[in-house]
């Protein structure tokens, strides 16, 4: 039977990495993410579970651990933000091409510089092509429902990848929400026993990870880690009915709320979805169509699926919560416009950086942009097709 609950988002990753138990857990504090270790660390001191914690010198370091652990047959995470992130870049990918199941807590924090702390996408998105699935949540329960679901993705057969659970540091991660928190045992069934196929602790199969690859091989591999990023979308969408059936609350790709009539859709991700979808109730009150597409998953990513999705509305605006620097958007701008492309789906796109750093992003701010989209389709006004929304000097 669901309990109910208040946690922050660092709270409820805790709790479901509680109830699932790991085998190991290396990891470097960082803000806003330093909770979630430390939180792990003292339900392992006071006996609760029998993880085992590794202290590092660094989150390159971390990463390092958590793929020999994971080698070495053991089910394995950690957490990081931000920087902690960056510096583990070149583990990333070796995590990612030795196709280890590894789970990564990920607060976002924006990247530096100028030094900041706050909430933007720079971390994960600046990570989009190391070969890690991504899921991020809108709010505290998500992080919960979605880290519970990470296991039974990465680890199965089909895909064998790491898997971020993303969410957006300080916004959900500090703050305090009702929650609904699954039983122990419901958990433990749900996520199963790890049972690697290959592992190095194996004495009956000799084996060897991250050996030199010539180029005989090298690119079979790539092709290989791509084939399985492809097939986790249908292991994702299996998970997430199981899940559902288990709790009740269901998740897909991406969640479409609003859209089967609407004439503008905002295509957003994360906790900022849920400031647009107030700002739409308040538009449909007003008799104008307005939706929201909230992205789960960004990788793989649903090019396809998306363009079905937007096919039948006017306009849509895709917001990035990090910049690309190369003139015309964000990754997510690149991503969507190349798959509406793609499947012939011609309409309308702009293209707006926001809330970078944390800058604030409001329900006065979504009515902007709607109102901006409305204008192009029954005005034919003309606008930048790529540009920030809530600077000071605009």
């Amino acid at each position: 039977m669901a309990k109910r609950d208040r946690m922050s988002g660092n709270e409820a990753v805790a709790y479901a990495i509680k109830q699932i138990n790991p085998d190991v857990m290396p990891a470097f504090p960082i803000t806003p993410s330093t909770e979630i270790p430390q939180m792990v660390s003292t339900f392992i001191a006071n006996g609760e579970i029998d993880t085992e914690f590794i202290p590092v010198e660094s989150e390159h370091s971390s990463m390092s651990a958590a793929i020999g652990s994971e080698a070495a047959g053991a089910r394995t995470l950690t957490a990081t933000s931000s920087c902690g992130l960056a510096f583990m870049w070149e583990e990333l990918l070796v995590a990612a091409s030795n196709r280890m199941p590894i789970a990564l807590a990920l607060v976002n924090r924006t990247l530096s510089g100028p030094i900041n702390i706050n909430c933007d996408h720079s971390d994960s998105m600046g990570a989009r092509d190391t070969g890690w699935i991504q899921i991020y949540a809108e709010s505290n329960q998500e992080a919960y429902d979605n880290f519970i679901q990470a296991y039974p993705i990465a680890e199965d057969p089909r895909v064998h990848l790491p898997i971020m659970i993303c969410q957006d540091g300080f916004i959900t991660s500090h703050a305090v929400m009702n929650i609904e928190l699954l039983e122990d045992k419901e958990v433990k069934d749900f996520v199963g026993t790890y049972q690697p196929e290959e592992f190095l602790l194996n004495p009956g199969k000799p084996m060897a990870v991250g050996p030199y690859s010539v180029s005989n091989y090298a690119m079979e591999a790539r092709y290989n880690q791509e084939a399985a990023m492809e097939a986790s979308k249908d292991v994702i969408i299996e998970v997430a009915k199981k899940y559902k059936e288990l709790s009740g609350r269901g998740f897909e790709l991406f969640e479409e709320y609003r859209t089967e009539d609407a004439d503008y859709i905002m295509l957003i991700i994360g906790s900022a979805a849920g400031t647009a979808k107030q700002a739409v109730d308040d538009l449909r009150d007003k008799g104008i169509k307005a939706g929201v597409l909230k992205l789960r998953v960004f990788r793989p990513f649903p090019a396809d699926e998306i363009a079905a999705a937007l096919s039948n509305c006017k306009a849509v605006a895709i917001m990035d919560r990090t910049e690309s620097y190369n003139g015309h958007g964000g990754p997510l701008a690149s991503e969507v416009t190349a798959g509406l492309y793609r499947n012939k789906v011609m309409i309308d796109t702009m293209c707006y950086t926001y809330g970078l750093a944390g800058r604030d992003f409001t329900v006065d701010t979504v009515y902007g942009i709607f109102d901006e989209l409305k204008d192009i389709v029954e005005n034919g006004a003309e606008y930048k097709q790529h540009r920030y929304v809530g600077l000071r000097s605009k």
